[in-house]
């Protein structure tokens, strides 16, 4: 579950990023190369299990799949607020920047 999730993630990201200039410019990119890493590193796992247990690694109990599926969502939300932190830091737009000086000349906060 977690490889299809961060698969699902990474595919979705990478198709927002070929489609939008909006998305590049707003490094989605950085989220899509998260992702990406991620899969590749639960294929790598995914392999190394099924050397282990072989023909049982595709008969898994109920329990391992939703526990696989909580760790693959919380995989997704954490590469989420990193890439958030990310563009935050950045402001590509200048938002974070305009609203600070905003609140600085109006004297208040």
């Amino acid at each position: 579950m977690t490889l299809l999730i961060s698969s699902l993630a990474a595919v979705v990201c990478t198709v927002i990023w070929y489609t939008s200039e909006k998305a590049r410019a707003l490094k989605v990119g950085t989220m899509t190369l998260m992702f990406w890493g991620a899969s590749l590193m639960w294929l790598v796992d995914a392999f190394v299990e099924y050397l282990e247990v072989r023909e049982e690694y595709f008969n898994p109990a109920p329990k391992d799949m939703l526990n696989d599926a909580f760790l693959g969502l919380s995989v997704v939300i954490l590469g989420l607020i990193i890439w958030l932190v990310i563009l935050l830091i950045s402001d590509p737009k200048g938002v974070v920047r305009s609203s600070l000086a905003r609140k600085n000349s109006n004297g208040k906060e």
